[in-house]
């Protein structure tokens, strides 16, 4: 098997060290999960390397290189991925492939969020609860049983979330929610996700000039 090539974003301040990208970690995740072999690099975004820009003209990462060619976009690689690497399947049944999607977004607008009464919080809470439903019918996992590339996707989201209000508003997803609680357990607990999160600090200090801005 031939070994995978990956960029990934390197965590802020210190390049050494895997950053906060959960587009990254999406990537990571499912190779992991595969048991798919990878070399990572890891990108300074302040300071791209030469190489990556001429690879790679966007600078965007996640970059994945498949047979001498370097492809962007976590969409795209987990697709790629899926396809050469099909075992053990990924592969989301289509009723479920959008569940959770919203959640993300909406996260992201309420931490950005000055204004108590803009409904931000509501909307975070509607999307986690439909998550909750979702999984109170057809958990553990989002498709059952078995992980999935929608679970892979929703990680390090989720991971974000949790980090990211607990520091920047002292918000927690209400305990009623033990749907959600258990599969976020599930989740971050696994073997794949405690390899390729990235350390809280630097998750907070990625959101930092985007929270203040």
């Amino acid at each position: 098997m031939a070994v995978v090539e990956l960029c990934v974003k390197a965590a802020a301040g210190a390049p050494e060290i895997l950053g906060d990208c959960p587009f990254c970690q999406r990537v990571l995740l499912t190779l992991e999960e595969k048991k798919v072999p990878y070399k990572m690099h890891l990108i300074n975004l302040s300071d791209k390397p030469q190489w990556f820009l001429e690879v790679n003209p966007e600078g965007k990462v996640p970059l994945m290189k498949f047979d001498e060619k370097w492809i962007a976009d976590s969409d795209v690689i987990v697709g790629i991925i899926e396809e050469k690497y099909p075992n053990p399947s990924l592969y989301p049944p289509p009723e479920v492939s959008s569940v959770g999607s919203k959640i993300f977004p909406s996260f992201v607008k309420f931490l950005k969020s000055k204004d108590p009464g803009d409904g931000s919080e509501q909307a975070l809470l509607d999307e986690l609860k439909a998550l909750n439903e979702h999984l109170k019918a057809k958990g553990p996992y989002v498709a059952g049983e078995n992980i999935c590339a929608v679970d892979l996707s929703l990680a390090p989201k989720l991971y974000h979330l949790e980090v990211a209000l607990g520091h920047f508003k002292g918000w927690t997803v209400p305990e009623s929610l033990s749907y959600f609680h258990n599969y976020v357990k599930l989740l971050f607990s696994r073997e794949s996700f405690q390899k390729t999160k990235a350390e809280k600090e630097y998750v907070i200090a990625g959101w930092e000039p985007k929270v203040n801005a």
